[in-house]
């Protein structure tokens, strides 16, 4: 990748880059410090990654509030969340105050342009954690995400064939769609929306949606919050939609040696897609080779009415709510927070019949 050298509007001083963005200097320490061993990329080579995908990387994440997952040493040293913007950061970060499930309120960064995220990965940032709304609109969310988690006994190509079904009904619902690699081992689907709904309903039309593909391909998909009753199936993860929920960012490198990217990509390559090999040495040359998968996701945003009519059919049927991840408090219509087998210990603690 590219060296501070080749770029003009760098100069150098000491140990530290210093590079002129969106009109703010924004300081690079330590430049040469090897944040993926794998091929032994820098921090300045994820800057200059980050700045080579600037445009669909900004058209995914722009103007929303973010999560820092911090390596200071790179990936594999320690690690830690960080929501709250730090003291002593420069007095033009543009941020939101931005509340946790228990009602903790940080003041969170916003990703406003490019010197936000290069103040981000000087910070020794490997991964973006995304809200799913803006940050001039923090009422409404305006980003549906399914998450296709594989489970023990399950790989990628059984992810693929979870997603195309995903996508069939979406299609069916006539709800337009686009993917990504997590940068890991499964897919994020993302439904990008009118912002009218607030984040707990666009949960509950994640929960009807999960649902739904379980009870089409119950031998492939689960919706099982508890990990006993999932199988070796693809668990769709209703709770990345949970209000405060962050879900890691489209074109994000993840804090993994190799410095694999959550990259999205059009359906017609899902069947040829090799996440393993998507990383910041040839993502960049791939978006000018092939373009943007997701360049028209703002095109045409999207409505949940058909997904909250399934939720107030299940709801109507009897059915609960779905369980909700343990740090948020006990909420309304929610079955009780206890897994299964737990349950059943409880009722029969000496195992009697």
């Amino acid at each position: 990748m590219a060296g501070p050298s080749s770029d003009p509007s760098a100069s150098s001083g000491g140990d530290a880059v210093v590079l002129d963005l969106d009109g703010h200097e924004v300081r690079v320490s330590s430049p040469d410090k090897v944040f993926f061993s794998k091929r032994g990329e820098t921090k300045l080579d994820l800057v200059n990654y980050y700045l080579s995908v600037e445009e669909p990387f900004m058209r995914a994440v722009g103007g929303r509030p973010l999560l820092m997952e911090r390596y200071p040493d790179g990936a594999r040293g320690k690690s830690f969340f960080q929501k709250r913007v730090p003291k002593g950061a420069p007095d033009w970060l543009r941020t939101i105050v931005v509340s946790t499930p228990n009602g903790t309120t940080s003041n969170a960064l916003v990703a406003h342009d490019m010197a936000h995220i290069v103040w981000a990965v000087n910070m020794g940032c490997l991964g973006f954690h995304v809200w799913p709304n803006r940050s001039i609109d923090p009422g409404h969310a305006d980003e549906l995400r399914i998450d296709l988690d594989p489970q023990p006994g399950t790989d990628f190509d059984d992810v693929r064939a979870a997603a195309r079904e995903v996508k069939g009904v979406l299609d069916e619902l006539e709800m337009v769609s686009f993917a990504k690699t997590s940068g890991s081992k499964g897919i994020h689907i993302y439904v990008r929306l009118v912002p009218k709904w607030t984040a707990m309903e666009v949960r509950y039309a994640a929960v009807a949606l999960a649902r739904e593909m379980q009870r089409r391909r119950p031998d492939l998909l689960t919706c099982e919050w508890w990990k006993e009753e999932r199988g070796e199936r693809v668990f769709v993860d209703f709770n990345q939609n949970a209000p405060h929920k962050t879900v890691f960012g489209a074109w994000s490198a993840r804090p993994r040696v190799g410095a694999q990217v959550s990259t999205p990509i059009s359906w017609e390559e899902l069947d040829s897609v090799a996440p393993e090999e998507l990383t910041i040495a040839n993502v960049a040359a791939r978006v000018e080779a092939e373009g943007d998968a997701w360049a028209s996701i703002d095109d045409r945003l999207q409505s949940l009415e058909s997904l909250l009519a399934w939720h107030e059919r299940d709801w109507a049927s009897g059915l609960m709510d779905a369980p909700w991840p343990p740090v948020y408090p006990k909420m309304p219509n929610e079955p009780p927070r206890v897994s299964p087998s737990r349950a059943r210990k409880d009722a029969d603690p000496d195992g009697d019949s």
